[in-house]
């Protein structure tokens, strides 16, 4: 309550200034814009694929989740993969 009573004050205070002097705008946040880039400019993984530290966030996690889901399906079928042949001998052997 006590903030907004003195929000209530000082917008009286700028209204009886008002008949004297404009209102100037002051930006109260210099530096908070989202503009601000640190550090070095990151790039699309397909621009440079040799260097994931440029890499935008966004495109590292979808290439490391493409990378580890493809390792983990590749090794299933390594691990798994002949049992599906000897099955297809034995339903083509039974006619």
């Amino acid at each position: 309550m006590a903030s907004l009573a003195r929000g209530a004050a000082s917008l009286t205070r700028v209204g009886l200034s008002t008949s004297k002097t404009p209102i100037q705008l002051v930006q109260r946040r210099g530096l908070a814009g989202a503009a601000d880039h640190h550090g070095p400019p990151k790039v699309d993984f397909w621009k440079d694929p040799m260097s994931p530290s440029k890499w935008k966030e966004e495109h590292f996690v979808i290439v490391s989740l493409s990378g580890w889901g493809l390792l983990f399906f590749g090794g299933y079928k390594f691990f798994t993969g002949g049992k599906d042949k000897k099955e297809e001998e034995l339903v083509k052997a039974s006619h």
